[in-house]
């Protein structure tokens, strides 16, 4: 319920934003997350990749646009900054970036979206031995046209694709704005599909870019998922058609750094897993982790903000340590282009 409100609320407000120290091409010179890793054997608890970060607040920004510039999406950076105004932040506040994840499980090849957590992962060979992983955050279908769970190829790639718009949700624009339009053409600036698209096998489901940026990160397509303009152009390139891929709906997400096992926890978006705390014990179980701190779990699943938290060993809780020019000190944060 928290992103439907987040959508509509930042849909509404689309129009007052003012962005003068970020002009697009800022986004289209941001780096991406990419990470280079042992491929993982089989059965093994998947790995953390990333690390948390700090950023200082300057004048004007709101976290719409640090969250787009570090290659985040509203979920995750309003869920690990929880009571800091979304769109006014005050200058000098200090914001989490959550660049850290758990890999979701079980699969390290082709894309992979987790729903719950609203962040695609594309897995592509490295050299001998290791995999790369490539990862973006996605907005997603509404509660009333929710992207499913389920198995698919790449069967196509399009550039300015035109979209053609089902009569429901045509229908559904007459009703709301008295627009009738049949299909709107590629390369139109309220094109929703953006300027790059991958075909799916599953029917009617498409991976595309946005012609509204800040609804990644919140449920606002038909089903579809969205991508920045930016790292879909980042992505489109590197997938080659019949690239296999997975939606899945994890909540939860259980790893391994060093010695010690950890848990993410994501909000439960389409009310499919409400016991948490049992799913959280569950996945653990079947990854076969023993030795489970159940307060350090209550407590993380409780604050987590979205990152990972140890449940077991002697690691400390998850902190952000460095800034974007990599100091322990959040005076000195600056935007990556800035």
């Amino acid at each position: 319920m928290r992103l439907i409100v987040g959508a509509l609320v930042a849909i509404a407000a689309l129009t007052a934003v003012a962005r003068a120290d970020y002009p697009e091409e800022t986004f289209f010179n941001k780096r991406f997350s990419t990470f280079t890793i042992p491929t993982p054997a089989p059965g093994s608890l998947p790995p953390i990749v990333g690390e948390a970060r700090l950023y200082r607040v300057r004048k004007g920004d709101t976290l719409m646009d640090v969250a787009r510039l570090y290659g985040l999406g509203y979920n995750e950076i309003v869920d690990a900054n929880p009571g800091l105004d979304p769109w006014v932040p005050p200058a000098g506040a200090v914001v989490l970036l959550p660049m850290e994840w758990i890999l979701p499980c079980c699969t390290y090849r082709g894309i992979v979206v987790n729903i719950p957590e609203m962040r695609l992962f594309y897995y592509a060979p490295g050299g001998p031995g290791t995999t790369v992983v490539y990862t973006y955050p996605v907005g997603l279908g509404r509660d009333d046209w929710q992207t499913p769970s389920g198995s698919f190829k790449v069967n196509g790639k399009t550039v300015n694709p035109q979209w053609n718009i089902p009569e429901s949700i045509r229908q559904e624009h007459i009703a709301e704005r008295g627009d009738p339009r049949t299909f709107i053409p590629g390369g139109a600036p309220d094109n929703p599909l953006g300027k790059y698209r991958l075909e799916l096998t599953l029917p009617s489901y498409r991976i595309h870019g946005t012609d509204i940026p800040w609804g990644v990160g919140m449920l606002v397509s038909h089903g579809c998922v969205r991508l920045y303009p930016e790292d879909i152009e980042d992505l489109f390139p590197r997938v080659p058609i019949g690239t296999p891929g997975q939606f899945i709906y994890q909540t939860i997400k259980v790893g391994r750094r060093g010695d010690a096992a950890y848990v993410e926890a994501h909000e439960d978006i389409y009310g499919k897993t409400p016991a948490i705390f049992s799913q959280a014990m569950s996945e653990l179980g079947q990854h076969g982790v023993t030795g489970v701190d159940s307060r350090r779990l209550e407590r993380g699943l409780d604050d987590g903000g979205g990152l990972p938290f140890p449940v077991t060993g002697g690691a400390g809780q998850t902190a952000a340590s460095t800034c974007d020019d990599g100091s322990a000190n959040p005076d000195h944060c600056t935007p990556p282009n800035g």
